[in-house]
This record gives structure tokens, sequence and C-alpha cells, in this order.
């Protein structure tokens, strides 16, 4: 698991602390309740603790640099100064999180006011005031170009809140994740479909990452390296994996093994987090065999983390490495037809699907041509698991920009087309007509990647951290 670097300080205002004793060390108790709840598996807290002067504020900018934060969680104790906050976020220069977190939801006010001495009152009035120099922050920031994002509500039980940092987090987890992956491009694009052409220079400048150029003969050489004991081992995997259908010959079973193994290689040889490829083979024996008995392999790597788009769909290679790295799966799908009589739609696709969000065990089943392709084999047939999903895109626009395309429903039981491919009915809140014209005048390609659950605010948050536009439907 990778894990994400998240920045926390709080502020407060040195001035105080001789004139309301005990005040700083209550306030220093709100940042470490904060950095507790916010520890987690893969989430590596930078606690700088109080900041209340602009000198602090300047050496808190240069730990988070070298600390090499992702985000910046600023939590706003009590009034301080602007002094002691743009020192920080100008010199970390990443995003910025304002927490405007009040520890209770209101001031007893009968008690507050039976406290007598007037100091005394102040010094508990400032452990509740936090919202108080947002405002001014908010204007700094602004004036300054900082990008800031806020979280108001409560210290303590408050679900709202914690559960919009949650969701931070998260965001912040997957984008580490897409700067730092290794996306592969095997082989070229299907010859036709202009919605499928990227500009891989584009990706890097949105995601990060780095793109490996892969040649398929590699691929088809490893092959040849596959000994006997690793091929009936990856038969047995097959069948513990998958529900094999009667119909599948030992010797289709054994060459997608070959390919399986090899393919396993070939991504721990190039350290790659996701792959998209595409090719014929055509006039090379060797080549097309390869190709014509990857999909078993894809999907097992997919299905580990390691999403495979056909078709060189690099957008949506992107599209699935993000749904899968929220824990969501992240399968390769399109339109298939509609069903107006249920107002669903169904979707799927030929190739690789994603096992771990099945909807009972994945089948293999044996065809005798692949669509619009070359060569023969096995393929999967699979439903997405039944309950919300979100189906994701990553749009590439006319000004040369990419955005992102969301929409949650639901994946529904019902009759499914057997043919040995991906296979689901969507429900969609605003129904199947209104969804499929709103989702196509967004102009994406025709391929998306589902995920299991709502995500759209997690990824509304990933795409303010990425600087880029999102679509909700």
């Amino acid at each position: 698991m990778q894990h994400v670097k998240i920045g926390l300080f709080g502020i407060g205002l040195d001035t105080y602390w001789p004139q309301f004793p005990g005040l700083e060390n209550r306030l220093r108790g709100y940042v470490e309740t904060v950095a507790g709840r916010m520890a987690g598996p893969g989430v590596e807290i930078v606690n700088l603790g109080l900041i209340d002067t602009p000198e602090k504020a300047l050496a808190a900018g240069h730990a988070f640099r070298q600390a090499d934060v992702d985000l910046i969680f600023l939590h706003v104790t009590t009034y301080a100064l602007s002094s002691t906050v743009l020192p920080v976020v100008r010199r970390a220069k990443v995003p910025v999180i304002i927490l405007n977190l009040q520890p209770a939801a209101a001031l007893d006010y009968a008690s507050f006011n039976r406290l007598g001495d007037r100091t005394t009152m102040t010094g508990e009035w400032l452990a509740h005031c936090g919202a108080c120099p947002v405002p001014e922050i908010a204007n700094v920031f602004n004036r300054c170009g900082v990008p800031f994002h806020q979280v108001t509500g409560m210290l303590h039980e408050d679900r709202v809140a914690w559960g919009e940092i949650a969701d931070w987090i998260a965001a912040a987890r997957v984008a580490h994740v897409m700067e730092h992956n290794r996306l592969g491009v095997m082989g070229h694009y299907y010859n036709g479909m202009l919605d499928i052409y990227s500009d891989l220079t584009q990706q890097c400048s949105h995601f990060g990452g780095h793109m490996e150029i892969i040649e398929v003969d590699e691929l088809a050489a490893l092959r040849r390296e596959v000994s006997d004991g690793q091929l009936a081992a990856r038969v047995a995997e097959f069948h513990a994996s998958f529900d094999v259908q009667s119909d599948c010959s030992p010797a289709e079973l054994a060459r997608a093994a070959r390919t399986s193994v090899a393919l396993d290689r070939l991504v721990a040889e190039h350290r790659l987090g996701s792959l998209a490829y595409y090719y014929m083979g055509t006039g090379n024996a060797e080549n097309e065999d390869t190709i014509s008995s990857i999909i078993l392999g894809n999907s097992l790597l997919t299905a580990r983390g390691v999403p495979v788009a056909g078709e060189l769909e690099i957008k949506n290679a992107q599209a699935m490495k993000i749904l899968d790295s929220f824990g969501a799966g992240g399968s390769f799908t399109e339109y298939y037809a509609m069903d107006y009589n249920d107002d669903v739609v169904l979707m799927g696709h030929d190739g690789p699907g994603h096992l771990a969000i099945a909807e009972g065990r994945t089948k293999v089943r044996p065809l005798s041509v692949y669509h619009g392709k070359v060569g023969r084999g096995l393929s999967v047939e699979m439903s997405v698991r039944h309950g919300p999903v979100t189906l994701l895109s990553v749009v590439q626009t006319r000004e040369g920009r990419l955005k992102l395309l969301a929409a949650e429903g639901e994946s529904v039981p019902g009759p499914i087309l057997e043919i040995g491919n991906t296979n689901s009915r969507y429900r969609f809140p605003i129904g199947a007509r209104r969804f499929v014209n709103e989702w196509n005048a967004q102009g994406p390609a025709h391929h998306c990647a589902v995920g299991v659950g709502h995500l759209v605010p997690r990824l509304g948050k990933l795409a303010a951290l990425l600087g880029m536009e999102i679509v909700a439907l």
C-alpha cells in the first residue's frame, strides 16, 4: 500500500498564552485529537502542532516541504493572525483544507455566564472561537492565489465533518497513487476509433505518473520461458479464481495460462500499476497467439489492483486505476443496449473484468470468434455486484484539457446477454433515457469504468486536488 503524507498544523496567537492560563495546552489537545482521528492504514500524519508566530510559520513551511506532504490540513483552533498561516502554505505549495472544527455544538451559555470572572470567560470563549479568523484566512488566500477548501463542523461527534475529512484523505491518497503510477502502453489503437486516441503528455500533465511503452514481442518472448510447473499452477489458479465452464478445452486453458504467467512477469519487470493494450499480431503467429489468449491473465491482474484496459483505451485505464485506488474496483465497460421495459442500461465489454467486484463467480467461456478482433479463445462473463455503483470517464475536451465525468446508479438483477463478455444492468435516478442523453452530451469516449459504491463526493475532491473539472450526473 502506498502511503500518503498528510500535513497538519493548528494555529493560535502567542499573545494569549500568558493572559489565559491553560488555553495553549487545551488548543494543542485539539490538534492531537485531529491527528489521532486522521491516522489510519496508508496514511502518514506529519503533525507540526500549534503554530503561533510568523517565525514558526516560516519554519513549518520548510518542514512540510522537506517532508514532501501531499495535502495540508489547517486546524483553526482559535483566533490567530493570518501572518501565522500564509508562510506555511506558500512554502509547502500543496492543496490546503481549512478545518473549522468547534469543540462543542454550542457553549453552555448559562454556565459560561455564571463564571463571573471576565478573564476566565474570555479564555473559555477563545477555546470555542475557531470560526473567527476563517474569513481573514480566506481573504488572504484568495488575494495570494492560494487554492483552499473548507470543512466546517464540530471536533467531536460530527459524522458529516469527519466524513468530509475522510473523503479528502482518500482523495489525496488516490492523487498520490496516480502521481506515482506507471501505466504500460502495449500495442496500438483500434484502427478508426477516433474517440480513443489520447495525448500521453496530457495524461501526465493532469495525473502525473509515467507512460511505459511496451512491445508485444516482449510478452511473446516471455511466454517461451514459462515452465511446465508454472503452467500447471496457473491452470489450477484459474479453476480456483473462475467458474471454468465444461466446454473450455485443456489446450485453451494452457494457452491462456502461459500468457498469464508471462503477463505477471512483464508487469513486475516494468513495475506497472496499470496497462492499456490492443494488438492483432496479423502475420506473426506467435504474437497473434499471445494476444488472443490474454483475457484471463488480464482479469487476474485487474483483480489484483493492476487494471487492464483493452483497445488501448488509455483514458479508461486511468479511470479504472482511480476507482480501484478508492477501493471500488474498476471494470472496463460500455453501452450494450437499453431495456426500456425495466428502465435500465445494459453495459459491459469483451476482454477482462474485475473479479473482485463480480456478482458471484466469474464464468470462463470459449469463444470461436472475438467479434471485431483477430482470433479466438477464452473470455470472461460476469456482472458487477448488485448494489450502488459509480461510472467514471476521463474525458478529453476540445480545449485540450481533461475532465472527469461521473454518475451514480445501481447494478440491478435481471436477465443479461450470456455471450461470454462482462454484462450488467444499471439503473440511474434520472432514468435511462435522460442518463444516456446527459452522459453523451459531455463528449466522453464510448468506454468508461465502473466501480462499486457511490463515490461522487470523493471524486469531486480528487478533481479539486488535481485542478480538474468534474461533471457529476
